[in-house]
């Protein structure tokens, strides 16, 4: 019963903490943190479900009208007719009309995810099994980023969410990811920011966010990837500009990829 309530309660009950991670039993999708998913949340909501409703109810009346209308006790002799040409016609051009109507915002959508503005901060992100690495390509910095363990959580940590050197990215800017993978194909996907692109190995692909608000966001690796699949997530901690130019400068020295010495570059220990 208490969860049956809380389902219920989801409808009328803004959650902010749902922006940033899943929450149990919540239905549909994340508060959109982007612009770009609140474009997909608009087109789901507002077009794709008042279709997919009015297209059930139609089909269910159907159902319920043939069963009455036509059922062997008022039918004793069946009809023999096997063609209607107007009924043949109307049911191949309103499904296509209705296709039209959802693939024009649908591609208007798919445009905007896949033309990048100029970017304000470059990411790469490379899948492993089972964990992610990243690359700051103009900062010199370089790290994985593994699952933390249940028994190592903090109270404020999610499970199997949380992890240990999380990706930070300032408010307010156009993030752009370059995703790769070293092993297998994996996904790096961000349900907040309607993000979600193939890692493929020997092959780059991008996509890009601009973060509306702070806060931690988690995602998943959402292709099928081998036995740890489910154990290696995706933490984006969004901050001001100030606390990002402040991790920024403590990043360089922690996660370097090269250091600079008597003016040349020479790979650092790790």
């Amino acid at each position: 019963m208490k969860k049956i309530l809380f389902i219920f309660s989801s409808f009328f009950i803004a959650h902010a903490a749902f922006a940033n991670q899943p929450k149990d039993w919540q239905l549909g999708f994340q508060n959109p943190a982007s612009d770009g998913m609140r474009d997909i949340v608009n087109f789901h909501n507002n077009l794709l479900l008042p279709i997919i409703i009015a297209i059930s109810v139609f089909v269910l009346f159907l159902m319920l009208y043939a069963c009455v209308r036509f059922r062997a006790s008022a039918n004793p002799n069946p009809s023999k007719r096997t063609h209607n040409v107007t009924v043949e016609i109307l049911w191949t051009l309103i499904p296509c009309l209705i296709l039209i109507v959802m693939a024009v915002p649908s591609f208007k959508i798919l445009y905007k995810q896949d033309t990048i503005p100029k970017a304000d901060l470059t990411i790469k992100a490379i899948g492993y099994q089972w964990y992610w690495g990243y690359e700051y390509p103009d900062e010199n910095i370089i790290f994985d980023s593994y699952m933390v363990e249940e028994k190592d959580l903090r109270a404020d940590q999610p499970r199997l969410l949380a992890v240990d050197n999380e990706v930070v990215v300032p408010v307010d800017k156009v993030i752009k990811v370059l995703i790769t993978a070293n092993d297998v194909l994996h996904a790096w996907a961000l349900p907040s920011f309607g993000v979600k692109r193939d890692a493929v190995p020997g092959r780059i692909n991008e996509t890009w966010f601009k973060a509306e608000k702070e806060g931690t966001y988690y995602g998943q690796c959402s292709e099928l990837c081998g036995i740890k699949h489910a154990f290696m997530p995706i933490t984006v901690k969004v901050v001001s500009e100030e606390d990002y130019q402040e991790w920024l400068s403590e990043a360089r020295v922690k996660f370097a990829k090269e250091e600079i010495e008597n003016d040349k570059l020479k790979l650092a220990s790790k």
